[in-house]
């Protein structure tokens, strides 16, 4: 009995860790910390980007798992929230930028003096959703 949960726990770790390091590495292929630093001009401090986001990672990992509760409340949800979608957006925008979808979209349907309202759209749009699900009116 002990054995199979040993064994259990080794393959599930395991996973754990395999589908960490892919992420982990799909994020560094992105280029999204070399993005980031280069935007900021901190490119000394990228090792500390890359421990960040691993250490993010594991937190959330072991607050998810263990149901670690943080005080801070509602103000602090709402500041991880945003810090969260920041991530969220960050990546997206390096996806689509290494694959050079806006470039060709933006030119093909001659949108150029419009971005900017296209922008704030989609940043309104997606805020308005969240907050929507988030406060229980239409969320699962």
């Amino acid at each position: 009995m002990w054995a199979e949960q040993v064994l259990l726990g080794v393959i599930g770790f395991a996973s754990g860790a395999v589908i960490a390091g892919g992420l982990f590495s799909f994020l560094i292929g992105l280029g999204l910390v070399s993005i980031f630093a280069d935007r900021t001009h901190t490119g000394r401090q990228i090792l500390l980007y890359e421990d960040s986001i691993v250490l993010g990672g594991i937190l959330f990992n072991i607050f998810y798992l263990y149901q670690v509760r943080i005080p801070g409340g509602s103000v602090l949800l709402a500041v991880l929230g945003i810090f969260s979608g920041i991530f969220v957006g960050c990546w997206a925008m390096a996806l689509a930028d290494i694959l050079n979808v806006f470039p060709i979209f933006i030119r093909r349907l001659k949108i150029v003096k419009t971005i900017p309202y296209i922008i704030m759209g989609l940043s309104l749009g997606k805020t308005a959703g969240a907050l929507l699900y988030f406060l229980g009116r239409w969320g699962a």
